[in-house]
C-alpha cells in the first residue's frame, strides 16, 4: 500500500460523511493515500481520524487554503510530503468552520461543551 499517492485527486470539496449526515466541520484533511475528505479532530464528528482509523492510511494533509503541511497519526508527527493531485484545498469562498448553511449559530459551545463532557 502506497503512504502517499500524489495521483489522487481529492474526493470532493468538503468531508464526505459530513455531506452525507448534513453535519458540519470546523476544517478539512486529506488523505494522502486516497484523497478522502474528512473534517478534523476540532469538528464534531472526527472523521478524518475515523478514515485513518478504519482504512489504515495514517497519513494527511491540510486541505485548507494555503496550508500543505502533513500529518502523520502513527508517530503524531508534522512533516512535508509531495505536491498532491489538484485542488490543494476547498474552495476560497467555502467558509470555515462550514458550510455555512449548515453551521449552527451556536457551534462554538457545541464544541465546547463536547470537550467539557471529554474529560
Amino acid at each position: 500500500m502506497k503512504l502517499i499517492d500524489p495521483d489522487v485527486p481529492p474526493s470532493g470539496d468538503g468531508c464526505v460523511e459530513c455531506d452525507e449526515l448534513g453535519s458540519w466541520w470546523v476544517h478539512l484533511r486529506r488523505c494522502a493515500a486516497c484523497g478522502h475528505i474528512g473534517c478534523c479532530d476540532d469538528s464534531l464528528n472526527r472523521h478524518s481520524t475515523a478514515h485513518a482509523e478504519a482504512t489504515g492510511h495514517p497519513i494527511i494533509q491540510s486541505f485548507e487554503p494555503g496550508e500543505d503541511w502533513f500529518w502523520d497519526f502513527r508517530t503524531r508527527t508534522l512533516g512535508v510530503g509531495p505536491a498532491l493531485a489538484p485542488p490543494h484545498s476547498h474552495p476560497e469562498d467555502q467558509s470555515t468552520p462550514g458550510p455555512a448553511d449548515r453551521l449552527p449559530e451556536d457551534w462554538l459551545r457545541i464544541l465546547q461543551s463536547r470537550s467539557d463532557t471529554a474529560d
